[in-house]
């Protein structure tokens, strides 16, 4: 048979899925407004037919500034916001754009990584503490559009990530040179399912150190708590007025670390003598309040994320660079 080299057009894309030209074009444009099974389609023919779609959008685009996007949780969590901060200070010098796309649910993501690397609006992306599958990964590498997960690795993509792991145990580790066997742990329970869990990694650590060091670790002083001060105020209190209550809280943010003290304060109970809180994030909150935490250094997992991304932008074929940042303790005045 002879191989037609014709390339692919909207038509033939629009033909074999069984749907309008309207609907291709309103799935690459607006993929809010189709629904997951056509758009599920219209993918599917797009793949097989190796379809890709005209570049006046990133011609008009590229007459101005570049544009870099960012996929990000719907979480008003300040760690989130921080993050972001470095990533827009980086960007600030640079001749780029920053777009930030929020998702709320796993379909909301798919609309974005099955449809941003079609358009060729964006010159980079960036996605912070979501989940990527294969499939994700090969047609974001497929299209080339440069990409850095943060939080969330794949071998195939640029990553900068922590070990979450590592910092649980780190906190136990720092609570037993302090002297303490009697340590509780609070957490979140405000996680979505689209999003990384990296509290139940932190836990998972913790758990260990514990083991490792021959402490028991009662259920009791395992609590998990919505993502609000009052919440985790509540919690906190349960935990304090325990017959035997924990001498120390390692709480899994410095949000929540900061409803413990709280607790303790109101149930006039001293910290650091009478109870040592250490947190996680290293916010700026934490300084304010003369938190002792473990830092992720959020600003600058922003800033080296795009970094890296400018990096393969400028260089298309380097290959991808995984990197982890370092914990540090940060020692103040809870613990």
């Amino acid at each position: 048979m002879e191989k037609n080299n014709k390339k692919p057009t909207i038509y033939d894309v629009a033909k074999h899925a069984g749907v309008s030209i309207t609907t291709v074009s309103r799935m690459l444009n607006y993929p809010d407004r189709v629904n997951s099974e056509t758009r599920k389609r219209v993918l599917a023919s797009i793949d097989l037919l190796g379809f890709i779609p005209k570049a006046e959008a990133r011609a008009r685009a590229m007459q101005k500034n570049g544009r870099i996007g960012v996929i990000t949780p719907f979480f008003t969590a300040p760690s989130f916001i921080q993050r972001l901060r470095g990533i827009a200070g980086a960007l600030s010098p640079k001749n780029y754009e920053l777009v930030i796309y929020t998702v709320d649910s796993t379909d909301h993501l798919q609309r974005y990584l099955s449809t941003l690397p079609l358009t060729g609006n964006l010159d980079g992306l960036i996605i912070l503490s979501l989940q990527i599958s294969d499939t994700d990964a090969e047609r974001l590498i497929h299209h080339a559009l440069s990409t850095v997960l943060v939080e969330y690795p794949n071998p195939r993509l640029n990553c900068v990530e922590i070990d979450d792991v590592q910092g649980g145990a780190m906190a136990v580790n720092y609570l037993l040179k302090k002297g303490h066997q009697r340590i509780a742990f609070l957490g979140d329970t405000d996680l979505p399912e689209y999003s990384l869990h990296p509290v139940s990694l932190r836990l998972k650590g913790f758990r260990q150190a514990l083991k490792e060091a021959g402490i028991e670790l009662p259920d009791t002083f395992v609590r998990l708590a919505p993502y609000s001060q009052e919440q985790t105020r509540q919690v906190a209190r349960e935990l304090l007025s325990l017959p035997e209550p924990p001498t120390a809280i390692f709480a899994a943010t410095d949000f929540q670390a900061l409803g413990v003290l709280k607790a303790a304060h109101q149930l006039n109970v001293s910290v650091p003598k009478k109870l040592a809180v250490l947190g996680f994030d290293d916010l700026d909150m934490a300084e304010y309040a003369d938190l002792t935490t473990i830092s992720q250094h959020l600003d600058e997992s922003g800033r080296l994320a795009v970094e890296i991304l400018i990096s393969q932008i400028e260089s298309p074929s380097q290959l991808p660079r995984h990197v982890k940042i370092p914990l540090s303790i940060i020692e103040r005045k809870t613990a």
